[in-house]
C-alpha cells in the first residue's frame, strides 16, 4: 500500500522560511511526477510545484523565486523549500505523487494527509 507523508510545517513570521518533505512508502515501480498542492481556508486546491521524473520543474505564479521543489529519488522523497513567506502562503500544503505500483498497473494518483503552513507575526 502506497503512502505520502508529509513533515516540516508549522508557524512561521512573515519572510521566514520552512522546508516541506513527503517521503513515499510502500510497494513502488515508479514514481512519475511529484506535486505540491495546497488549500486555504474557503478557497479550492491550488498546485504550487510539480517536478518530473527527469526533474523538469513548474511553479505557480504567485511562488516563482521563492519556493523550490526537489525530489531525491534515492529515498522517494521530495521538498519543498519555501522562503520570503507570506501571509497569503498560509494553507494546508498536500503531497501528491503520480506513481506505479508494479508493471502491470498504470500509474495513479496518491495524496498525503496535509500539514499546515501558517505565516502569522
Amino acid at each position: 500500500q502506497v503512502q505520502l507523508v508529509e513533515s516540516g510545517g508549522g508557524l512561521v513570521q512573515p519572510g521566514g522560511s520552512l522546508r516541506l518533505s513527503c517521503a513515499v512508502s510502500g510497494s513502488i515501480r515508479s514514481i512519475y511526477v511529484m506535486s505540491w498542492y495546497r488549500q486555504a481556508p474557503g478557497k479550492q486546491r491550488e498546485l504550487v510545484a510539480s517536478i518530473t521524473i527527469s526533474d523538469s520543474t513548474n511553479y505557480q505564479d504567485s511562488v516563482k523565486g521563492r519556493f523550490t521543489i526537489s525530489r531525491d529519488n534515492t529515498k522517494n522523497t521530495v521538498f519543498l523549500q519555501m522562503s520570503s513567506l507570506k501571509p497569503e502562503d498560509t494553507a494546508v500544503y498536500y503531497c501528491n505523487g503520480m506513481i506505479r505500483v508494479n508493471i502491470l498497473s498504470r500509474p495513479e494518483t496518491y495524496w498525503g494527509q496535509g500539514t499546515q503552513v501558517t505565516v502569522s507575526s
